[in-house]
């Protein structure tokens, strides 16, 4: 009787988890469902293995080499249909611009920014030395807009809202502020230089403060183009969310009139972010290749 009794006791919990298990999965289906919703709408600031098109998604390929896995994803894609355009655009430019005695239409407009990026740029924050990386900075202005705007497209990515792009760009900014600043002020000046001008018992502290400043840079770099051109798309996103939210056509005009504004405000944030990662940059080239001077004024006074 005992047993008897003991096996019904198992068959009702084992009901009972049934049923709690029956209802965990329908509210999960419920929440999942509202969730891939969500998971949809941000696949636009997500890297994929799949490209967006309008006649649907277009597998790309899953690389390996020697188990380092170096598959095409979406923001490769742009990225590379950047460096594309840039070359490609900027060639046609500059050949039709050496042959017109003033330029006209694409050809003025390009001849625009690089004078402002010249005169506004690099000569009040490089000097005169600082011609000689002229088209680095300015391959990095236009290579860093063209991929902002490339996320204002149907369909399309800001490459620049990966991290691991905005990596690579401080990278390259980096080596290029470190080479600067050697070339001008020579190793021992440069290396002199991380010491701080202190006594030699502080240099302990001083030498990797110093080095860490140098990377501090680079890591703020990355960070601020990163986070500007993701926060912009994520911004629109959840405007754009509160019409499924809400679950209502009363808020759709409020949150697409705000999404409107913001498209309109990102096409400015792709110009600032590039002029900001730009200046920033040839401001910190500029304080490496002019330390040497600043420090030879200070022993004078």
């Amino acid at each position: 009787m005992a047993l008897f009794f003991l096996q019904q006791i198992e068959s009702s919990v084992d009901s009972a988890h049934i049923a709690v298990d029956s209802a965990q999965v329908a509210a999960g289906a419920a929440h999942g469902a509202e969730g891939g919703l969500f998971a949809h709408l941000l696949e636009h600031v997500h890297d994929s293995h799949e490209l967006d098109t309008p006649f649907g998604a277009i597998p790309l390929p899953h690389l390996q080499f020697f188990g380092i896995d170096m598959s095409i994803t979406k923001y490769v894609v742009f990225l590379w249909l950047s460096a594309l355009v840039l070359v490609v655009s900027l060639i046609i430019v500059a050949r039709r611009n050496s042959k017109a005695a003033v330029p006209k239409g694409f050809g003025n407009l390009i001849e625009i920014f690089v004078e402002f990026v010249r005169d506004e740029i690099v000569l009040p924050n490089m000097g005169p030395a600082g011609m000689k990386y002229i088209s680095y900075i300015l391959t990095t202005f236009f290579f860093i807009l063209l991929m902002n705007l490339f996320g204002l497209f149907p369909y399309g990515a800001s490459a620049t809202g990966n991290v691991n792009v905005t990596a690579g760009l401080a990278v390259i900014a980096f080596i290029m502020i470190q080479i600067s600043a050697i070339r001008e002020q020579g190793m021992k000046h440069y290396l002199a230089h991380l010491t701080g001008g202190v006594h030699w018992i502080m240099w302990p502290i001083m030498i990797p403060l110093e080095v860490l400043g140098l990377f501090t840079k680079a890591f703020a770099l990355c960070i601020r183009l990163f986070a500007n051109m993701s926060g912009g798309h994520i911004v629109i996103l959840s405007l754009l969310g509160l019409i499924f939210i809400f679950k209502s056509y009363i808020v759709a005009p409020a949150s697409v009139a705000f999404v409107v504004g913001l498209n309109m405000l990102e096409l400015f944030v792709a110009f600032l972010q590039a002029y900001v990662f730009t200046i920033l940059t040839a401001i910190f080239m500029g304080l490496g290749m002019q330390s040497e001077e600043h420090e030879s004024r200070e022993h004078s006074h």
